[in-house]
């Protein structure tokens, strides 16, 4: 059993423009957790972020912009004494197909922006992350686009509903994830419905 999670940590870019895009998908979990919980986000300014609270956990989404958001995980882990190992972090994932979800333990930042900040800020990549797949251009109708921009755009309508689908996996997995039972919501992630075995 690893440690119970404490802090979740959905990166994205605030604003109305950004909502739907693929980048955003951190968001929409960390949305729709705090949904199921009951709980809602106030802005905190002095951890860059919007923060909601259920009980012992804290979710966050930094207000920063996806390229500095490890200084709003970094203030919210120092002022409430949150362990690396006690944060997941909740992000897009270009490597995944959309509809897939994984979760990972430490690792490199894969070129992702915000996990690139968020793990010096850290001063650790020893944090557990909610890979949450947008799919990479390369294996799309448009495999000359570039990834800024495909990270950028909302998803297709054929790969919304698979996304959507992948964020409730995860939501539905929570209550493993919370108490630290990583391998059993690992099994129950890694298994997409109506996939290949």
């Amino acid at each position: 059993m690893a440690e119970p999670i404490r802090l979740v940590v959905g990166l994205g870019n605030p604003g109305r423009e950004y909502a739907r895009t693929r980048h955003n998908a951190g968001y929409r979990f960390a949305d729709a957790l705090a949904a199921q919980l009951g709980t809602t986000f106030a802005a905190e300014a002095k951890f860059a972020g919007d923060l909601a609270k259920a009980g012992d956990l804290r979710i966050l989404k930094p207000t920063t912009y996806m390229n500095l958001s490890g200084r709003a995980v970094a203030a919210v882990a120092r002022f409430f004494a949150i362990a690396p190992e006690a944060i997941l972090v909740a992000h897009d994932e270009l490597d995944l197909p959309a509809g897939d979800a994984k979760l990972k333990f430490g690792g490199g930042h894969a070129g992702h922006n915000g996990l690139r900040d968020v793990v010096p800020q850290l001063g650790t990549p020893e944090f557990w992350r909610l890979r949450i797949g947008i799919g990479h251009p390369r294996d799309s109708e448009v495999p000359q686009q570039d990834v800024a921009d495909w990270v950028l755009q909302p998803p297709r309508a054929e790969e919304a509903g698979p996304i959507d689908d992948a964020v409730a996996r995860a939501l539905a997995a929570w209550p493993d994830i919370a108490a630290g039972d990583m391998k059993r919501a690992m099994t129950a992630l890694h298994t997409r419905p109506g996939a290949p075995e």
